[in-house]
């Protein structure tokens, strides 16, 4: 195939729009990409011209961006670029998509905490250590978190269930790890 793949950087100037499809989920929201330039005579950066597109993402990807993405928020989008000319009232535009490939927070303007999603055949997308993997405990050694360990968040909330290590459970220090590992080496 001859596609042109982009990688565009930018934010997302619309809420993510999910529709269920008889083929899986679609997703489709509009990014907005503008270059910033250092502008020597004033002495500070300068935006230039703001460029809009319409970014389409199905299946897992879809799902996963409906769950992930707010409006305003950075991103680096990767994949195929597509130009479509209509004619509405007489008058012929231009639109230019982007069928996603991959999606993900721009780091170097802020952080971001993943969550692998489980589907499809549970042993084979289950964290380590969880009770889906065959042979494996429901609780890691050393968790110290709720009752269930696949339940992921960021670390802080002491009431909130869906976080993993709250006020009242304190998380496993490195050493704590390694003194584990070094006791079960024969």
């Amino acid at each position: 195939m001859n596609d042109t793949l982009v990688t565009l950087v930018g934010n997302a100037a619309t809420g993510v729009e999910f529709r269920e499809t008889a083929t899986g989920g679609m997703a489709r929201f509009r990014f907005a990409v503008t270059p910033r330039r250092w502008d020597r005579e004033k002495q500070l950066w300068s935006d230039g011209h703001t460029s809009f597109y319409t970014v389409w993402a199905w299946r897992t990807l879809a799902l996963n961006l409906s769950g992930s993405v707010s409006v305003g928020e950075p991103l680096v989008v990767h994949g195929r670029l597509k130009v479509r000319e209509e004619e509405r009232e007489g008058q012929r535009r231009t639109f230019v998509d982007i069928e996603a490939v991959a999606v993900g927070h721009d780091l170097t303007r802020g952080t971001a905490a993943f969550r692998r999603v489980l589907r499809g055949e549970p042993a084979l997308t289950a964290r380590v250590g969880s009770a889906e993997r065959p042979g494996a405990s429901a609780r890691p050694e050393g968790f110290t978190g709720p009752d269930d360990p696949e339940v992921q968040g960021d670390p802080g909330d002491p009431g909130d269930p869906g976080k993993p290590y709250g006020s009242r459970a304190k998380r496993p220090t490195a050493r704590q790890k390694a003194g584990t590992e070094l006791a079960s080496v024969p």
